[in-house]
């Protein structure tokens, strides 16, 4: 009987059980890609912000306490360097798959023919090497300066066998020496001279466009430096800092080892730059502290939007629920006072329009799943560029808000249920 009453009783308003579902889909299919899409989102945010520039640079330690003793930004290396060798140490720390690239670099001082100096940069571009893991790696400033734009020529090729003597010029300097792509350059260092041919111009908004950027071996030749390096920079994927990662960057022996422990095992940028050290010799990496900020910044207000957006659109479905469910009672103000002249009690009456309303609900919640797993994939693509993966664990989470959605819009109804008179409903009033 129960079961049959429900059928009846779907079957005869189903045009307000529709809207209800569809009240309850908008709802739910907005939870779910707000909160598939906040679930997914921190590594994508991350890696969308590791094309404006690194997040941590490793400097030799002398080179760093120099710096620091006489406030220096970019003092240089003081005649203390790093080991080329040693970068590919760098994708084997703990957190080797939340460092996405890394570049090194190595500044000559040169002379060009009318006397001037430049500083001769060298670089990885697309360089490619064989990792201790086995594993293999193509990085550089080809994807770690992706906001430079080439006013004329390419990017040097690192992988098609280019010419050691290739180089790039920023726009400030081509323009004063009147060249372009396909011109040649002379310099001079302090222990060699090269003839570099000019493959690419660049406009890269800062300093670099007084500079000359060639591959590392280039830039180590003009100053017999081979094997050594000036600095890295590393674009990594971290996680926002917290009260532990704060207290770890100033001091990591002050911790516990509980603490330690966890510190160390999640992608902090301190903990990465502590990983860092540890494999680099005689290094000091530290995080550019306006990018990793920012990091954490964005994706703490891109969740707290999210979560908004999400407690908005329930809010609005239970309001919606509320209106529709109360409009049913009231058309079935009859219907129930019959039940209730009969014998039904309100446990019964009140269970059999929450069950009808919560089938309602589960197929209105189910079709808003599937909608709103399209809609994160639209988000995902055109603000991304990748596909958003639905966490398993959005499922339980939009169906217990499914359901407590629904409750709360129906108990205005159920009140008044609760509070109908058969003699009033049956007879009018009279």
């Amino acid at each position: 009987m129960f079961l049959r009453m429900i059928k009846g009783t779907l079957l005869r308003q189903w045009k307000k059980m529709l809207m209800i579902a569809f009240t309850i889909a908008l709802g739910s299919s907005l939870a779910t890609a707000m909160l598939g899409v906040m679930l997914d989102v921190g590594d994508k945010v991350n890696q969308e912000l590791k094309t404006y520039g690194a997040n941590i640079t490793v400097v030799p330690k002398r080179a760093s306490v120099i710096g620091d003793l006489y406030e220096l930004e970019d003092g240089g290396t003081s005649g203390a360097y790093l080991k080329e060798d040693e970068l590919g140490k760098i994708k084997t720390i703990f957190w080797a798959f939340n460092i996405v690239d890394y570049a090194p670099f190595l500044n000559a001082a040169a002379t060009l023919d009318d006397g001037s100096e430049v500083t001769v940069v060298g670089t990885w571009f697309d360089h490619h090497m064989d990792l201790p893991t086995g594993e293999q790696l193509d990085a550089g400033v080809v994807s770690m300066r992706s906001w430079w734009e080439i006013e004329s020529g390419a990017w040097l090729d690192e992988q098609a066998g280019a010419d050691p003597d290739a180089a790039m010029v920023g726009t400030a300097l081509a323009q004063r020496l009147g060249v372009t792509a396909g011109d040649t350059i002379h310099v001079t260092g302090s222990t060699s001279d090269r003839t570099l041919k000019v493959v690419g111009v660049y406009d890269a908004g800062g300093d670099e466009d007084d500079q000359i950027y060639v591959q590392l071996g280039t830039a180590q030749a003009l100053d017999s430096l081979e094997g050594s390096i000036d600095s890295i920079e590393v674009s990594a994927l971290t996680t926002p800092d917290n009260e532990l990662a704060e207290r770890a960057a100033k001091d990591p022996s002050s911790l516990t080892v509980s603490q330690y422990e966890t510190w160390y095992c999640t992608a902090y940028v301190s903990s990465i730059c502590y990983q860092i050290q540890e494999v680099i010799t005689d290094s000091v990496a530290s995080p550019v502290r306006q990018v990793a900020d920012s990091e954490g910044a964005i994706l703490e207000k891109t969740q707290l939007l999210m979560i908004l957006i999400t407690i908005l659109s329930l809010i609005g479905a239970a309001l919606g629920i509320c209106n529709l469910v109360t409009a049913s009672v009231m058309e079935r103000a009859s219907e129930i006072g019959l039940m209730k002249a009969i014998g039904a009690q309100n446990g019964a009456v009140s269970a059999l329009v929450l069950t009808e309303i919560l089938i309602t609900a589960v197929i209105g919640g189910v079709a808003g799943f599937f909608a709103g797993w399209g809609f994160a994939q639209i988000i995902g693509h055109s603000v991304f560029g990748a596909a958003i993966n639905i966490r398993p664990m959005v499922i339980p989470i939009v169906a217990v808000l499914v359901v407590l959605v629904t409750l709360i819009g129906s108990i205005p109804a159920m009140r008044m249920l609760l509070r109908l008179r058969p003699a009033e409903v049956l007879h009018g009033g009279h």
